[in-house]
């Protein structure tokens, strides 16, 4: 019961972390979290402005990437970045913002208004704060929406 109270503190620690806020913050929670791999949930809020005009009021792929990012790239990238302090205490993470750098993503499934997405991502590279990581988007049902392959880097802020 300890290490899942430590376990959900970290998770909220991370997540105070990331720079993206409302209406553009697509992660609503860390489930799971550690040096390997993060899984993160996001409900999309059927009021969110980019619902409007977007055909069959999906959820647009541009947001669905960005959701993805956002657990894969920066939530995951903070977390190491935090986990490297140990080595080195220079390496604070609200010293560093996140860039995106690349996607390769394959869509399978809609993504509708108020429906909870969970995102799954393994790091395949963490070095020199550049992160590559493997990630799956899936429906509340289990349906798989997306599969990526998603980079970025940690830059220091100003």
């Amino acid at each position: 019961m300890q290490t899942e109270r430590a376990d959900h503190t970290a998770h909220n620690d991370i997540l105070s972390l990331v720079p993206q806020q409302y209406p553009f913050r697509f992660l609503d929670r860390i489930l799971e979290l550690d040096e390997q791999h993060i899984v993160g949930q996001y409900t999309f809020d059927p009021n969110l402005p980019f619902y409007q005009g977007h055909p069959g009021g999906s959820t647009p792929e541009t947001i669905l990437v960005e959701t993805m990012a956002q657990t894969a790239v920066v939530a995951l990238g903070l977390y190491l970045i935090e986990r490297d302090r140990v080595q080195d205490p220079t390496q604070d993470p609200s010293l560093y913002t996140t860039l995106f750098t690349e996607a390769h993503v394959e869509f399978f499934k809609e993504v509708r208004p108020g429906e909870t997405v969970t995102i799954h991502a393994a790091k395949e590279i963490w070095r020199r704060r550049k992160i590559r990581s493997k990630t799956h988007l899936y429906l509340s049902n289990g349906d798989l929406a997306a599969v990526a392959t998603l980079s970025g880097m940690g830059v220091k802020k100003g």
